[in-house]
């Protein structure tokens, strides 16, 4: 009887994955495989829906897709752990109030948050005004419609992902490691390599999938800020997708990233799990 409690309790989670996960994956595998005459009748299985988008124009895409996801995480990565840092031994009784302010964003629309960059990066908005008014540039930059917008705008809202769990970690570690690391005559770059990195592994690697992923996939920023210029794999999804009868190219165009990232990401988890030494602690 005991051992049926945690099973029932957990039913609901399961049937939800099993019916917002499994199914509809299992139709897009389907239906990127299946043949059906105009008028509807099943003819069979066939390969064209997914050799269609082996060509130059799509492996670019992919490309573009993988670079802005990879460029991402990283400037996260680096904007994060110093600030992790800070919020995790720096604080003091103000961390609460940090924690508070970096979630904040989250309870606002996204769009809101996508206007204000908006009136930011404009040829007339905050930034061209200010670097006109320091004497940094004569005429304003063209900011939006740029990769250079898509960018910042992907790190400034997936910042959180890599910020908490890279927090959870470093509040876990005795701060003493570290002050022992440095009294031993080791440079903060080596503290970080040899003391740091090995004990956040877990908390780095979980941030660091946390924005990879979504960022490969993402289409409302680069629609927003890019201007519709810049084709990313989640615009051309959306694109084939929401089209009258392209659904079926939409889901075999997804099929083919999804199976890339996955493979990207394990050999990216291969990359970082020999980089950073020790075990995954924290």
């Amino acid at each position: 009887m005991k051992s049926e409690v945690p099973f029932s309790i957990g039913a609901p989670a399961m049937i939800w994955q099993v019916l917002f996960f499994y199914v509809p994956l299992a139709i897009l595998v389907v239906s990127s495989v299946l043949r059906f005459a105009d008028s509807g009748v099943f003819e069979g299985f066939t390969l064209e829906k997914i050799t269609f988008f082996f060509r130059l124009v799509y492996v670019k895409v992919i490309a573009s897709s993988f670079i802005l996801a990879i460029s991402n995480t990283l400037l996260c990565l680096l904007v994060a752990y110093p600030l992790a840092y800070f919020i995790a031994f720096c604080a003091g009784r103000f961390k609460n109030i940090f924690l508070f302010l970096l979630i904040v964003p989250f309870w606002t629309n996204f769009l809101l948050h996508v206007y204000a960059w908006y009136f930011v990066l404009e040829r007339e908005g905050f930034l061209n005004n200010l670097l006109r008014g320091i004497g940094l540039i004569q005429e304003p930059l063209q900011l939006l419609n740029s990769p250079f917008a898509i960018l910042i705008m992907m790190v400034y809202y997936y910042l959180p992902f890599m910020v908490m769990p890279l927090y959870s970690s470093l509040e876990k570690m005795d701060r003493r490691l570290i002050e022992a690391s440095l009294d031993l005559g080791a440079s903060w770059s080596q503290t970080l390599r040899r003391v740091m990195l090995p004990l956040t592994k877990r908390g780095l690697l979980a941030g660091f999938f946390l924005v990879y992923i979504p960022s490969f996939g993402e289409f409302a920023i680069p629609e927003l800020m890019g201007g519709d210029k810049l084709m990313f794999v989640g615009s051309v999804v959306s694109h084939y997708i929401l089209g009258d009868d392209t659904g079926s190219l939409g889901a075999a165009f997804t099929l083919i990233a999804s199976v890339l990232l996955l493979f990207s990401a394990m050999l990216l988890y291969w990359v970082i799990d020999r980089l950073i030494p020790g075990r995954q602690n924290g």
